[in-house]
């Protein structure tokens, strides 16, 4: 599907007389992609509407944090950035079942979760703008990044990369711990890229 809207936009990029089809195409992609990751991945959060409220920080210091088991891009991206920006006292658990999450915890990247999908604003997306560092370049560029690979909207050239080191860090370690730990610095070293504006 990802290959699918990367060819929809490059024609989308040289249609110089668009009209109404190409929204009934964009449209149809999107309710495709909703469709497959709903029968593949049945715990990918559905979005929710409204708008995402500014929070203070002061008050998630030292909390629990409760995610889905097996971190995928959005989940792994998510903890990392509570770790190093919201919460650095953060603890987390990792689900086997949504339904055992601790009632103290505070939940991300699944339905009925305290940060999900908002609109079109991916779990970590949703995170930035509730504790105002939408406005942090590498943070944002980041996010597009979590985006484009976890909901298939966009392609950033660093993806595909990544997408790989992520799949093999999982193939190489079982723990989620073990794996936050590992990627924490690739996401560090990303963000410090993406700080420089390039």
């Amino acid at each position: 599907m990802r290959q699918v809207r990367k060819d929809l936009e490059i024609i989308a990029a040289i249609d110089f007389f668009p009209n109404e089809q190409l929204d009934v195409a964009r449209r149809a992609l999107t309710d495709a992609e909703r469709r497959l990751t709903r029968q593949f991945a049945p715990d990918e959060p559905e979005a929710t509407g409204g708008a995402v409220p500014r929070l203070d920080q002061s008050d998630y210091q030292g909390r629990l944090w409760a995610t889905r088991s097996r971190l995928w891009v959005d989940r792994i991206a998510s903890a990392w950035l509570i770790h190093r920006f919201i919460d650095r006292d953060a603890r987390f658990v990792w689900l086997k079942d949504i339904k055992d999450c601790p009632a103290d915890a505070l939940g991300f990247d699944f339905d009925g979760a305290t940060f999900t999908h908002v609109g079109n604003l991916v779990s970590f997306e949703t995170l930035l703008a509730s504790f105002g560092l939408d406005t942090d370049r590498g943070l944002v560029r980041l996010g597009a990044l979590v985006h484009a690979l976890d909901v298939g909207d966009g392609v950033t050239p660093e993806s595909r990369g990544f997408e790989a080191i992520l799949e093999g860090a999982r193939q190489r370690h079982t723990g989620d711990d073990r794996l936050l730990e590992e990627i924490s610095p690739m996401l560090d070293s990303l963000y410090a890229y993406f700080s420089l504006g390039k």
